[in-house]
């Protein structure tokens, strides 16, 4: 039976130097996911057909009309967009990957690329609450996956840098606290849409207290240089 503590059986391990054109291939390919998924949130709002070509107050009330499908465009981009930024900060603490764990990367960026179809259904059934939990469902599966993706990394020891459990776990909760704002809102918007869309927002000023009580050696294992590790 394999091990499952032998890094070996889950794939052959890309570091930055070496092997570094497949570690480089994971993130632009990340990358570019992620690129294509956020251009995809305009595309799914059409333009307006009119019955009057010239008519500007026709086309007005036409964009007016589109006002909740481009509010749930920008509501993709910022979720998209935190996904991101996190996701680039991800990459630059890591110091390799596996083929096993590519594998990882591959099931996160499906639902990345599935999260403007949910999306342009909450812009044209913003009052439907199985739309809004659809959202809510799958923006909470990329925030698992996340945190999957950082579990295997600190297992694997993929990190430049050695990370302590305290600073291992403050980062595992705060990958996880997405997903508990989600999940809230899901009954919620059986009972009120717009309240649990509002709940959404909560996990800004969530993540800033979660923050305040980050521990010492968090900044210093989550740092863009690499350090040696210490020999054992």
């Amino acid at each position: 039976m394999p091990d499952p503590n032998d890094s070996s059986e889950r794939g052959v391990r890309y570091t930055r130097h070496g092997d570094g054109l497949e570690f480089e291939r994971v993130a632009f390919f990340t990358d570019a996911v992620f690129a294509i998924a956020m251009t995809l949130l305009i595309v799914a709002v059409a333009v307006p057909a009119l019955s009057d070509a010239s008519s500007g107050s026709d086309l007005l009330g036409a964009l007016n009309d589109k006002g909740v499908e481009f509010l749930a465009f920008f509501i993709g981009f910022v979720v998209l967009g935190f996904y991101w930024l996190a996701n680039h900060r991800f990459f630059a603490y890591l110091g390799a990957v596996s083929s096993g764990y590519v594998m990882w990367v591959v099931a996160y960026l499906a639902f990345v690329a599935w999260l403007p179809f949910p999306t342009a259904l909450l812009g044209n059934y913003e009052g439907n609450p199985v739309a809004v939990s659809l959202f809510a469902a799958s923006a909470a599966v990329v925030s698992t996956l996340e945190a999957l993706l950082l579990r295997a990394a600190q297992r694997d020891s993929f990190f430049r840098n050695p990370v302590p459990r305290d600073a291992y776990v403050h980062a595992m909760r705060t990958s996880l606290l997405p997903v508990l704002f989600f999940a809230l809102s899901i009954p919620v918007a059986f009972v009120n849409t717009h309240a649990a869309v509002a709940v959404w927002a909560l996990g800004i000023p969530g993540e800033g207290l979660l923050d305040r009580y980050k521990p010492a050696s968090f900044d210093d294992a989550f740092s863009f240089r690499a350090r040696p590790r210490p020999e054992s």
